[in-house]
């Protein structure tokens, strides 16, 4: 399924939609929604760091004028949502349901930028009869069990996960005191932090929507906490639950050749390990650069669920 290319704006469009909702022990998951809400839904999970709004303008766009349905989540510890620590990655799938149950979402293509990768391979595993494909944008490999993938920055969290996992609500608190008293600099920040990044992820942040996109999100997900980092970092250094053979749906992985945070040979280790996976390297990109190609992401999945629908 392929529609035209959509004229970006440099101003992230709004959410349609906006909230939080109830899921288990009483806590809830804050979401934001874009495009149509009846039409094929996809969410997308963010990266770490990220929130609800780490959705590309281009992505947000082109859902309204496709008929597309996306909807971005706060991790448990951002934005509005309750902090909480899952015992692994596959368990936070059970929030999920009943979030896409209160949407009314039946059926749903996941992509997960980045750290947001392990929580859209654990939908296409522990919910194969709705989630219809999955998509991952540089995803963060598993660090433990018989799929682990060495190297790479992830094994610094590795090393001091007995300790984030000791202070992580302190250094929660002093994360979301550090960010708020940085806000009125978040702009040259993130100037600074493109300036000394790859050529790929310079150029990207250097675009007026991208960097209106990053900021928008940073400053609407951290108004009340930025913990969900840390839970993230300490998931990514424990088994995640599921196992990458447990994913039977089609998962689509797109990873730059110039990744300087996750190795590229990371992304090529979890698409030999999936059953039903195809690579495709996004020449000359670094970390970020999935998100130039969200169109593309797009219609890989939305293509993927409409040929389930037929066969079925």
């Amino acid at each position: 399924m392929t529609f035209p290319a959509v004229k970006i704006p440099e101003q992230p469009k709004r959410p349609t939609l906006e909230g939080s909702v109830a899921v288990r022990d009483g806590r809830r998951l804050s979401f934001a929604e874009y495009g149509s809400p009846r039409g094929p839904a996809l969410v997308w999970m963010h990266g770490t760091p990220g929130a609800r709004r780490q959705i590309p303008v281009d992505a947000r766009q082109y859902a309204e004028e496709a008929g597309l349905r996306i909807i971005g989540i706060d991790r448990p510890g951002i934005g509005s949502s309750t902090p909480y620590l899952y015992p692994d990655i596959l368990d936070w799938t059970e929030d999920l349901a009943l979030l896409l149950d209160a949407l009314a979402i039946d059926t749903l293509g996941v992509v997960g930028l980045s750290g947001g990768g392990p929580y859209a391979l654990a939908a296409g595993a522990a919910l194969p009869g709705r989630v219809h494909s999955v998509g991952v944008l540089g995803g963060v490999a598993p660090t433990r069990g018989p799929d682990a993938a060495d190297g790479g920055i992830i094994q610094l969290a590795v090393h001091a996960a007995p300790l984030l996992a000791a202070t992580r609500v302190p250094l929660g608190i002093a994360l979301t005191g550090a960010i708020r008293s940085v806000k009125p600099l978040a702009g040259p920040a993130l100037d600074l932090y493109a300036a000394v990044q790859p050529p790929g992820d310079k150029n990207l942040l250097g675009r007026p929507e991208f960097k209106a996109m990053f900021l928008d999100d940073l400053l609407n997900g951290s108004r009340f906490q930025t913990s969900a980092p840390l839970s993230d970092l300490i998931l990514f250094t424990r088994e995640w639950g599921f196992l990458l053979e447990d994913v039977q749906v089609p998962v689509r992985w797109w990873h730059g050749d110039d990744d300087h945070i996750v190795p590229f040979r990371h992304g090529e280790h979890c698409v030999s390990r999936l059953p039903d996976a195809t690579m495709t390297v996004i020449d000359g990109e670094s970390h970020l650069g999935g998100l130039g190609i969200a169109q593309q992401v797009m219609d890989e999945l939305i293509g993927l669920g409409a040929a389930g629908a037929v066969a079925e």
